[in-house]
């Protein structure tokens, strides 16, 4: 069954570097940022750990933990972790999740049900696991973004996606193309022209169904 936007993660039970525990008693009250990657000592994946780490002040102030999932095992995390760190400069002190035998790469719909592993397997047998999920306290999926094995994240996009969806969650408001925080945002379409007003105040109309304001503070 895809998993889709809005749709309660499955609560699995993931063994990490950190050690063994449920997804949702990890995450809390927070917001949470999964991010997967198809194996350890990968070049391309080494750089997006990297760029998780020197990230850690940035995900901190926004009240996100995040986490990683590779299909190797909880010695090879350790490892690799060294490597991250020895490129990036940064303290990895986020947990990977162990998926040798990709129990949670399916269970999240990042693989077909019939994938394996075979023998001297590479990065190219697991390479849909390339995803970020953005999960909000509720523990429901608000974003994801599948990535191929040619083409590093954005860091800069997740941070300004993180930003947006928490600006708008549970507000009434969207971000346009583009926008970066301090910037005027869309009011939805499920207020009028007053109850726009009433709860914003000054109201730009651009077109009837395009109406922007001030970012709620």
């Amino acid at each position: 069954m895809a998993l889709r936007i809005n749709d309660v993660i499955p609560n699995l039970e993931l063994e990490t570097d950190h050690g063994t525990f449920k997804l949702h008693d990890w995450i809390g009250d927070s917001w949470a940022i999964l991010f997967s990657h198809p194996k350890d000592f990968t070049p391309v994946c080494t750089t997006e750990f990297g760029a998780v780490a020197q990230l850690s002040a940035e995900w901190e102030k926004r009240g996100t933990k995040v986490i990683g999932l590779s299909v190797d095992g909880v010695e090879e995390h350790k490892q690799w972790k060294a490597d991250i760190e020895s490129f990036s400069g940064a303290k990895a002190g986020f947990p990977i999740i162990a998926d040798e035998d990709l129990t949670v790469s399916k269970a999240l719909d990042m693989l077909p049900a019939d994938a394996y592993l075979p023998d001297g397997r590479t990065a190219a047998n697991s390479a849909s696991v390339r995803v970020v999920f953005i999960i909000s306290p509720d523990k429901k999926l608000q974003l994801s973004m599948t990535y191929p094995m040619s083409v590093g994240r954005n860091f800069a996009e997740v941070l300004r996606a993180l930003d947006a969806l928490q600006a708008s969650y549970g507000v009434p408001i969207a971000m346009p193309a583009n926008w970066v925080v301090g910037q005027d945002v869309i009011v939805a379409l499920s207020l009028n022209d007053e109850q726009a007003k009433e709860k914003f105040g000054e109201v730009n109309t651009i077109l009837p169904y395009l109406r922007t304001v001030k970012m709620p503070s």
